[in-house]
């Protein structure tokens, strides 16, 4: 496991509660983000996938940064979705993580243009990084089934190089541990943080020499994770990986946010958490049924949550 990790340990992607009109709510969402503070997360994700940042316009993702920290999540813990297709649009953002005490944010690639040239993704990082200044930290999101755009080794060696202590990780969402321990192979020597996007990779990441976890599932089991991350070097570890390895398996047998939506709304008795902007749609209630059998046989007990 990777020693001194500024994110290192269980980061949930936080859904992002919203209401009837599709406004978001952000008294739910940071009662949720603090409940997961108290069950095993050591950080949180905000405006990420999970967190549906790309149906959310700019303005409202400041308002959710804004909001979150008024509320008393602690800035510090916070790992901001940042990145977008413009380079503009990615430092204002940026900044606004920076200027709340976020000690880093998370930037997917331009997404838009597919198969960009290295110089190309090299010049867009490299302009944000420029621009953002400060001491932020930069962690790289590779998400290719959506982004469409991967992040290979040699880029991220020269954007070490070019930019050493401030490109400081990486969330692998590619679903492929050998790419994801390639990461860590190659960089973790010199302090990378690599994060996957699967809990079902998180124990074998950890011997591996990853720092932890960035998932949507640990908005429903994140104390399993973190029983996983403090163990890691222990069989109580690898029982609790066999576990949240169904968890996962489970969540993902419905589509991600309506499903993690639903889990959410079962949990906490508030209908309001099925809430979600087009083109995501919430679960009929037969597709709901067979994720909450699959998510009890799991045997998770669930302390109540916020």
């Amino acid at each position: 496991m990777l020693k001194d990790a500024i994110y290192g340990g269980v980061n949930a992607a936080v859904l992002t509660a919203m209401n009837a009109d599709l406004s978001i709510d952000l008294d739910r969402m940071a009662a949720h983000s603090k409940w997961l503070l108290a069950n095993g997360c050591n950080g949180l994700g905000v405006l990420g996938t999970t967190g549906e940042a790309n149906s959310i316009g700019v303005s409202e993702r400041i308002e959710v940064m804004e909001g979150l920290v008024a509320r008393g999540v602690p800035a510090r813990v916070m790992m901001p979705g940042t990145g977008t297709t413009a380079i503009t649009d990615t430092v204002l953002l940026t900044r606004k993580a920076q200027s709340l005490g976020c000690r880093g944010a998370l930037l997917l690639p331009p997404f838009f243009y597919k198969n960009p040239s290295e110089d190309g993704l090299f010049a867009y990082f490299s302009e944000v990084i420029q621009r953002v200044g400060g001491d932020i930290k930069i962690y790289l999101y590779h998400f290719p089934a959506q982004s469409a755009v991967p992040f290979g080794l040699n880029l991220i060696g020269r954007l070490l190089k070019a930019y050493p202590g401030k490109v400081k990780g990486i969330k692998d969402s590619s679903g492929d541990f050998a790419n994801t321990k390639s990461y860590a192979d190659a960089f973790a020597s010199e302090g990378f943080e690599v994060f996957c996007g699967d809990d079902g990779a998180l124990h074998s990441l950890l011997h591996a020499n990853g720092a932890g976890c960035i998932t949507a599932a640990a908005n429903v089991g994140s104390a399993v994770s973190q029983v996983v991350y403090s163990n890691w070097n222990n069989d109580v570890g690898a029982t609790a990986q066999v576990q949240l390895s169904a968890i996962r398996k489970a969540v993902v047998s419905a589509p991600l946010i309506p499903g993690l939506k639903a889990l959410t709304a079962r949990n906490t008795a508030n209908p309001a958490w099925n809430f979600q902007r087009p083109p995501h749609m919430p679960l009929a209630a037969e597709a709901a049924a067979t994720l909450f059998a699959a998510f009890d046989a799991c045997g998770l007990t669930l302390a109540k949550a916020g």
